[in-house]
């Protein structure tokens, strides 16, 4: 009977492990899975942890949910590193186990902090002080250390009403009307009767309102529907770059594209080709030839060689009837396309016969792509998960592409992630974006996120769609993250200085 009168001491001595099991089950609010209420539920539990801990457990704990929340969700990078990227087992393992623990360490540290000085009355903590930390605390781990935005909170909202925020303040206000949402459930569970009327009204606002919203049109049509190729040639990793397999691969692709041509803009996947661009000139000559006949534009991934600097570059090359541009990568994989290790390191993994050649990033900004009589807003592969990095372009772009390899990746979860991002990325534009892959997932997403059209994994497929140019921009595209994260700092501010008045009147 004595559980039953009050349960908090034992639940509090085994936090813990109820805090990785909620973090591991809010994995579930992500795609493939999309049950987007664990998006709040999740955070709320851990909020519900934090009400009673001292700031040691309440680290521990916030530590164990982040730990969890990533290594059921991106255990898919062991796949990439050891199945496909030829590593052994242990260092596959170590290079998962590092940054899940690097992530982690970011929810401890909020969980300290927040419980580390005078909180002030729950409702200021759990409606400011815990959703303004949380946002910015998600910001920062989305670019220190070269950053890593996956399975950021307002990612799961891609399908709740919730995503209508994305055009006015991008992905991390989403973040926040997640985060007050799950601080409102803990005072309607454990604060006063004027508390949980003031929290459930925050609730009804904050869903209402964004329901409202679901059909605001943010920019403005432009000229005719462009038709639109994806193509897809589902060749495995572990046999692109061997050279018995080169033949097949060229002969798919070019079946793929002769399948394509007459569509005004036909798109390849991220290095779909197995060899260097110089060494494909011949390849290309003929391509960019058929395509000219049939009033095609081209968009083709590739590495491409610096002869004068000896560096690899990860590009999207446009072949247009203007002629051609280039635009480079600027987001490089960490361990997959750069290796932040100390020369020894490299050295050791030379002997080891790993790899440790290090690609060169392009320039920071870089123009749209000309094709199909339209201006491209270009990334490659995990750039669509910085959703700041293309608010430059979006002046003169009026669609978005990304390719993408994503074979790397297996049957696993990564690539449904990817997509979710993706779609928050037209959202916050206001631009349709097409996105050609490897083996999938491709796909034509609208202004709204919508998903348009979609090929099917690990097939050799070609997706064909039209979309509708846009021009103008969204209130997130004029102004970015600023106000989002400024307006959390300010409430992150009013919380401590009431926290600290209240603790000097009472004195």
């Amino acid at each position: 009977m004595v559980f039953f009168a009050n349960p908090w001491p034992r639940i509090l001595r085994h936090g813990t492990w109820f805090a990785a099991l909620a973090g591991a089950a809010t994995t579930l609010a992500f795609a493939p899975y999309g049950l987007f209420p664990l998006a709040v539920l999740g955070p709320a539990f851990l909020f519900l942890l934090w009400d009673e801990a001292t700031p040691r457990q309440a680290a521990g704990q916030g530590f164990a949910w982040g730990a969890a929340l990533f290594f059921a969700g991106t255990w898919w990078i062991f796949t990439a590193i050891h199945d496909f990227g030829g590593a052994p087992a242990w260092l596959a393992a170590l290079l998962l186990i590092v940054p899940v623990a690097v992530m982690g360490s970011y929810y401890a540290l909020l969980g300290w902090a927040a419980t580390r000085f005078d909180r002030g009355p729950r409702i200021t903590q759990c409606l400011l002080l815990l959703p303004a930390g949380w946002t910015l605390m998600e910001w920062l781990r989305g670019w220190l250390l070269s950053g890593f935005p996956w399975l950021e909170l307002g990612y799961a909202h891609s399908d709740s009403p919730l995503a209508a925020l994305a055009p006015i303040g991008g992905v991390h206000l989403v973040t926040l009307a997640s985060a007050v949402s799950a601080g409102a459930l803990l005072v309607i569970l454990r604060g006063g009767w004027r508390d949980r009327g003031i929290a459930l009204a925050i609730i009804v606002v904050i869903w209402g309102g964004t329901w409202g919203l679901a059909g605001k049109q943010w920019t403005t049509p432009v000229g005719e529907e462009v038709s639109v190729a994806l193509l897809q040639g589902a060749i495995p990793q572990d046999e692109k770059w061997q050279v018995g397999h080169r033949k097949e691969t060229l002969d798919r692709y070019r079946a793929l594209d002769r399948e394509a041509l007459g569509a005004r803009l036909i798109v390849w996947p991220e290095a779909a080709l197995p060899m260097l661009a110089h060494e494909a000139e011949v390849y290309l000559a003929s391509i960019r030839a058929e395509a000219r006949a049939r009033n095609s534009d081209v968009l083709i991934g590739l590495l491409r060689y610096d002869f004068d600097s000896g560096e690899i570059r990860n590009g999207l090359l446009a072949m247009s009837a203007s002629g051609d541009s280039w635009y480079y990568k600027r987001r490089l994989v960490p361990f997959g396309e750069f290796f932040p290790v100390p020369d020894f390191v490299r050295h050791w993994m030379r002997l080891m016969n790993l790899p440790y050649y290090d690609m060169t990033p392009g320039v920071e900004h870089q123009a749209a792509l000309a094709a199909a009589g339209q201006k491209l807003g270009a990334t490659i592969c995990y750039e669509d998960a910085y959703g700041s990095e293309q608010l430059t372009v979006l002046g003169e772009a009026t669609l978005l592409v990304n390719v993408t390899n994503n074979a790397w990746f297996g049957d696993s979860a990564a690539p449904h992630q990817q997509l979710q991002m993706a779609r928050f990325r037209a959202r916050e534009a206001g631009r349709s974006l097409i996105r050609s892959t490897s083996n999938g997932i491709t796909a034509v997403i609208a202004p709204d996120g919508k998903i348009l059209a979609v090929a099917p994994q690990f097939v050799p497929a070609v997706l064909k769609s039209r979309v509708q140019p846009m021009t103008g921009l969204t209130p997130y595209a004029r102004a970015g993250n600023w106000p989002v994260l400024l307006g959390c700092l300010l409430m992150a501010l009013i919380c401590i200085g009431y926290a600290s008045w209240s603790t000097r009147h009472r004195k």
